[in-house]
């Protein structure tokens, strides 16, 4: 059976075939549609468990047969054929700086928002365990479309900062976690739900913030209802989601780089000044419209304290990058999904490609790197339920710049599965491809995330002794892993000596150092987690460095790798 878009009507996706032949005659596999992302997925319902989330499982289930259906996939295809629009100006001159994205893009949204995976676990009336369930479903709802996620994203990550200015949170708070979603430009008191974007980076320093050359003068007014108003003047080079109701915003105050919100829309009904000069042309990542804008004296209100920009936006980086994270797993989930389901139905030689032993490895191993991006998302998601900020302080940029990087290389080799089909744009795996290396480059590029982590060593080194322990809770279990926990302690160790030598010469190895903490974390969870087959292989192949570089080199027996492929996908 294959799927007809029904383009030029608007109509849902429906099955048709060839007269008088069918796609089983044909060895044709369509595109798996009308399935349960969710309930597929062993290792994530399994890490809901575990984590005291059973609460939130039928919840997950209804927004996975959702991102599985053929609705969500007709809204998918939709908003990658129509990309958004830059409206500078109205029919009559007047300047409205508006994004325009297909109807399409809004309901992805709205489904998001409704699902609670905006701002809706730090609300007053969230449930146990909301940050971890709301993980979940961002692993879910990104396997129907990725870009979207983008704006979630910073609403759910500007929370804890706006809770440095109690009078500005109990204006946005509320909206941000409603569980509503508006579109269109109005005053946040006039909308039941808001979008909040995050706007910092600059054409001269990218990631290199307090090079920030904006700049804020306190509003000579003075005070207004929910905080102390500045006005702005300069540039940003990046701003995905321009539509938001509000961005955080840094700029160089009297007293240094400080914070600050900036709504699109007064409290009076103007718009504020907001211009957006054009919308990027990307790579991947097209659906979701990013922007360089102008501040022209831009009414914000202030954040925290003169200065202390960069402290009162650590958790709205933190929360960006795990996003990050659970994102890319998204991602290599939706890839291997694609990658089992076509060749449990494609034959080849006279059998079914997933019986063949060296297809059977390729998709072991891949359902292997997705698995542990599962666990290890999952269990950075529980930390932040239980407020364990020290875990979190080193775990998530390892984590994002492991995840990260590995999630390009899975979707080449899940698109490879699907031979020359894959290659074809509208079987959806390109999107994914074009997509998959913007998670690398969002809230700090693979070096910046690395250097994350050796500031932590340096300045909080509590959180990099508590990820230790955290790896160290699966010790006595392996000897290859006990001894690859003792290689990076030993590492550690001596780079702490070697800093006072020669810094850059740490500096030169950090990438290593994470790549080996997020493998080893990653192995720690899996032996604690996972049926012994999948710890087994991990341990076998990326710990232990057996087997080869590329995926499909396991060096395992068949029993192991068609456990490890019916394990991918149930049902």
């Amino acid at each position: 059976m294959t799927w007809a878009a029904g383009r030029t009507t608007g109509r849902p996706w429906v099955p048709c075939t060839s007269v008088g032949q069918s796609d089983e005659a044909l060895n044709v596999v369509s595109t798996p549609v009308d399935h349960d992302v969710f309930g597929s997925d062993t290792a994530l319902v399994d890490a809901v468990r575990r984590y005291d989330g059973d609460h939130h499982l039928d919840r997950l289930r209804d927004l996975g047969r959702l991102a599985g259906s053929a609705r969500a996939a007709r809204w998918a295809d939709l908003v990658h054929r129509f990309p958004p629009r830059l409206q500078t100006y109205d029919p009559f001159g007047r300047r409205i700086d508006e994004v325009e994205h297909h109807p399409a893009w809004h309901h992805l949204l709205q489904a998001g928002v409704r699902a609670g995976l905006s701002a809706a676990p730090w609300g007053p009336d969230a449930p146990a365990a909301a940050h971890l369930g709301r993980a979940a479903g961002i692993v879910v709802w990104s396997q129907a479309e990725s870009n979207h996620i983008a704006a979630l994203t910073t609403t759910y990550a500007t929370v804890p900062t706006l809770r440095s200015e109690p009078g500005v949170a109990e204006v946005w708070a509320p909206r941000l976690a409603s569980g509503v979603y508006e579109a269109g430009l109005r005053p946040a008191r006039k909308k039941l739900g808001c979008l909040t974007g995050i706007a910092i980076a600059e054409r001269q320093g990218g990631s290199d913030l307090q090079s920030s050359t904006t700049v804020a003068s306190p509003e000579p007014e003075g005070p207004v209802e929910a905080g102390e108003p500045y006005r702005l003047n300069g540039n940003k080079w990046f701003v995905s989601s321009p539509m938001s109701d509000a961005f955080l915003v840094l700029a160089q105050a009297p007293g240094g780089l400080t914070c600050f919100l900036v709504p699109r829309v007064l409290d009076d009904g103007s718009l504020n000044s907001w211009r957006i000069h054009r919308l990027k042309d990307k790579v991947g990542n097209r659906p979701n419209a990013s922007a360089e804008v102008g501040l022209d004296d831009t009414w914000g209100v202030r954040i925290g304290d003169e200065g202390c920009g960069l402290r009162v936006l650590l958790g709205a980086v933190s929360a960006s990058r795990l996003d990050s994270v659970l994102v890319c797993t998204g991602l290599m989930r939706v890839s291997l999904t694609r990658a089992v389901h076509h060749a449990r139905h494609r034959k080849a030689f006279g059998s079914a490609l997933v019986d063949k032993p060296l297809m059977q490895n390729v998709l072991a191993d891949l359902a292997l790197e997705s698995e542990a991006a599962t666990v290890l998302a999952m269990r950075l998601a529980a930390a932040v339920d239980a407020g364990e900020t020290e875990l979190l302080r080193v775990a998530v940029p390892v984590a994002k710049y492991w995840v990260a990087k590995r999630t390009p290389h899975v979707v080449v080799e899940a698109m490879e599965c699907l031979g020359g089909n894959g290659f074809v744009e509208e079987h959806g795996m390109g999107r994914h491809l074009r997509d998959a290396p913007a998670a690398s480059l969002w809230e700090g590029t693979g070096n910046v995330a690395a250097l994350d982590v050796l500031r932590a060593m340096s300045v909080q080194p509590r959180s990099m002794e508590v990820l230790l322990g955290e790896v160290d809770r699966a010790r006595g279990a392996d000897p290859r892993l006990d001894r690859a926990m003792d290689e990076v302690a030993g590492y550690l160790q001596a780079a702490s000596r070697e800093a006072r030598r020669d810094p850059a010469a740490v500096e030169a190895g950090a990438r290593w150092l994470v790549e080996r903490l997020a493998v080893v974390l990653q192995a720690s969870l899996l032996v604690r987690t996972a049926p012994a087959p999948v710890s087994s292989a991990f341990l076998a192949t990326r710990v232990a460095g057996g087997g080869g570089v590329m995926f499909g080199t396991l060096p395992v027996g068949r029993q192991t790798t068609k456990t490890l492929v019916e394990r991918a996908l149930a049902g």
